[in-house]
């Protein structure tokens, strides 16, 4: 920004952006004419035109910042044209020492340029709505289609997928695509909804026309209930035959939902005594399980540690070790007992890890070498400055002394915060 806000050497010379009367006063040249910015009373003439070329400085550095954000793009050329109105609102009438109306000439044509991309923005906006309109008769047209076809030859199965992916459809419509006009998006969802309860109303149709048939399905699986209640003097030895039952089942049709309720409930209830012996073994078993539990806890009061433990090759030996002893004791019943303990043990993992991640990062020669690179950029600038201001204060030239001073102290800072 120093360098934007700096005069040119002919405007050094014999044409400088402002001047400081004696009381302070400060003023910008506009053309042929002087405009007053604001005054400066308690300071050099140097201080006060340093002050008021910071300001332009920092309006330099906006209009610098929306040409860059208008190169790399991401933004839309009707934000930009926002940024650019109040960006000019701020170059009216600045207090500011600099050239203004240079600035002002890049605003305006950014603005011109933001002004023809805007109304290629709107004419792909109206392409965008044309093919979501399109899109969305298209889905409707299909759903309609489907609605027409005869009831009695539709594997309905496949037809609900099918509506189902047409739904999908419209709501993935919805959520990403563009705004439609109210009425368009409204008269075509009333066709997609009619279509939908067409679909919806024959196939329940259908369904209840199959009432006859269901009564084969009852019999079969009432003989499937019978021969489930049968397996329960085995205990859990019968569930692999019970689930043979179950595969049965499923594949036996359906009987109606009344029938099929409280078939089913007879069904479940038969293999409801099969899993209660299981989780009579299971409940045994996570009874032998409360020492494992025990110890687990210990080792991850254990691995407290590994935060705490700054050499990272130690903190990994430490949960190397800890991670040995967690996998020998071996498994913890129940399952979600388990999974608590092994939760509490990945956090210390993951800890561990992020540590590990960020100390290589830090350490990255590529990383390293680009700091270098410009921290050896700017002590060879800083040396060029220093030199400036020698010259600068033997020739007398207090205006270049100021300049080169400043520009010195700012790649000072920057190799500063680098560390240098």
């Amino acid at each position: 920004m120093t360098a934007e806000a700096a005069p040119t050497p002919d405007q050094t010379a014999a044409e400088p952006w402002g001047r400081v009367d004696d009381d302070g006063t400060v003023s910008v040249r506009e053309g042929d004419a002087w405009r007053v910015v604001g005054q400066y009373p308690d300071g050099s003439t140097d201080e006060a035109l340093a002050y008021f070329e910071r300001k332009f400085a920092d309006l330099a550095g906006e209009v610098g910042l929306l040409e860059v954000r208008h190169r790399r793009g991401g933004a839309s050329a009707a934000d930009l044209r926002a940024a650019a109105r109040t960006v000019s609102g701020k170059l009216d009438g600045a207090a500011a020492v600099g050239d203004l109306a240079g600035l002002v000439a890049r605003v305006t044509a950014l603005t011109a340029t933001l002004e023809t991309e805007t109304e290629t923005e709107t004419a792909a906006a109206k392409e965008a709505v044309d093919d979501a309109v399109r899109e969305r008769t298209q889905i409707v047209e299909q759903a309609e289609a489907l609605a027409a076809r005869d009831p009695r030859t539709v594997q309905w199965k496949q037809a609900s997928a099918e509506m189902t992916a047409l739904f999908d459809r419209w709501q993935s419509q919805q959520q990403s695509g563009p705004r439609l006009p109210k009425s368009t998006a409204q008269a075509l969802w009333k066709r997609f909804r009619d279509a939908r309860a067409v679909v919806d109303k024959h196939r329940r149709e259908f369904y209840a026309e199959l009432d006859e048939a269901h009564k084969a399905v009852r019999d079969r699986k009432t003989r499937l209930v019978e021969k489930a209640e049968s397996l329960a003097t085995q205990g859990e030895d019968g569930i692999p035959a019970y689930r043979e039952l179950l595969d049965q089942w499923k594949s036996a049709g359906r009987a109606g939902k009344k029938a099929d309720d409280a078939m089913w409930a007879r069904f479940k209830a038969a293999g409801d005594v099969l899993y209660s012996a299981r989780g009579d073994r299971e409940s045994a078993e996570a009874e032998a399980s409360r020492e494992k539990i025990v110890l687990k806890k210990e080792l991850l009061v254990q691995a407290k540690a590994v935060a705490d433990e700054r050499d990272l090759a130690k903190a990994r030996a430490l949960l190397t070790s800890i991670q040995r002893q967690w996998d020998e004791i071996g498994r913890i019943f129940p399952r979600d007992a388990e999974r608590s303990l092994d939760d509490d043990l990945r956090r210390v993992e993951n800890s561990l890890r992020s540590r590990e991640e960020t100390d290589w990062k830090q350490n990255d020669p590529e990383t390293k070498a680009r700091a270098n690179d410009m921290t050896r950029q700017l002590t060879d600038a800083i040396g060029k400055l220093e030199d400036e201001v020698a010259a600068a204060k033997k020739s007398g030239d207090a205006k270049a002394v100021a300049r080169a001073q400043e520009a010195l102290d700012a790649r000072r800072a920057w190799l500063t915060a680098l560390g240098g």
